[in-house]
């Protein structure tokens, strides 16, 4: 696709070290937006502001946990100072722990919420007034084909993608007269790294082999592939271009037709 224009506006992307995190902060940077990387792993944060250093663009990193509001707050804070602003919030960070209801643990259910939710909420909060005092902003929240519909042995995530969608929902009637959209994308078959422990838990979960996942999964996609970073990204690059400004409150599937609802 065509990448609009963003030359002049600050971006935040969370859980961008890797996967599909990493792949929208590059390529928000290509398309001219100033970038602030954030991630539990503060080398591979580090290592995606350095790549995007080296292809020409301007970024910085952060570490810590996107469940504590303090470091919301040095993001945002550390962002706006470095960058005199904030234009566009990706709440990307998430986990997937898969777990049978009788052995989803507190820890499961907890850490689900925190990263998957409470992150979205505690970034979104930091940067809703910077936004609304320059009127204009974009909010992306990652949701799920799982925030559609519920899931095998997904109770908690399918919980909190569910969430994501109603707190995306609420933000976006908040923030309206602001000038600033609120949407959630809801991605399906995405092999990243995280695959490499989710394809483990998931032959437990069907009963089959690890080798014969992918394919498991993949077969249940109507265009026949699985998504890739790119294919996300290219969704969320439409939303925070003008061509999406009449856009706000959405859930937008990336799911080669698994999802139509």
């Amino acid at each position: 696709m065509n990448a609009p224009d963003l030359t002049g506006q600050a971006a935040i992307v969370t859980g961008a070290g890797r996967g599909i995190g990493e792949c929208i902060a590059r390529r928000l940077a290509a398309a001219g937006a100033k970038v602030a990387v954030t991630d539990v792993d503060p080398e591979t944060a580090a290592r995606t502001a350095r790549t995007i250093q080296e292809q020409g663009g301007e970024a910085i990193s952060f570490a810590g946990s996107v469940a504590d509001a303090a470091h919301a707050d040095q993001v945002v804070s550390g962002t706006v100072e470095r960058f005199g602003r904030v234009d566009i919030m990706v709440n990307n960070a998430g986990v997937t722990l898969p777990a049978f209801i009788t052995d989803t643990t507190e820890e499961i259910w907890d850490t689900s919420m925190d990263v998957n939710v409470k992150g979205a909420f505690l970034f979104s909060r930091a940067v809703a007034p910077h936004m609304m005092e320059q009127r204009y902003g974009r909010i992306i929240n990652m949701s799920s084909k799982s925030g559609k519909n519920g899931g095998l042995w997904l109770s908690a995530y399918c919980a909190s993608k569910f969430a994501v969608i109603g707190l995306t929902q609420s933000l976006a009637l908040d923030l309206a007269k602001y000038n600033i959209t609120v949407n959630a994308v809801c991605p399906g078959i995405v092999f990243t790294p995280q695959w490499e422990y989710l394809t483990k838990k998931y032959a437990e979960k069907h009963g089959m082999p690890e080798e014969k996942v992918r394919d498991y999964y993949v077969g249940k996609i109507p265009l026949g592939r699985d998504a890739t970073p790119d294919d996300v990204a290219n969704v969320i690059l439409f939303l925070v271009s003008d061509a999406a400004a009449y856009m706000t409150g959405q859930a937008i599937n990336v799911t080669g037709g698994q999802e139509m609802r």
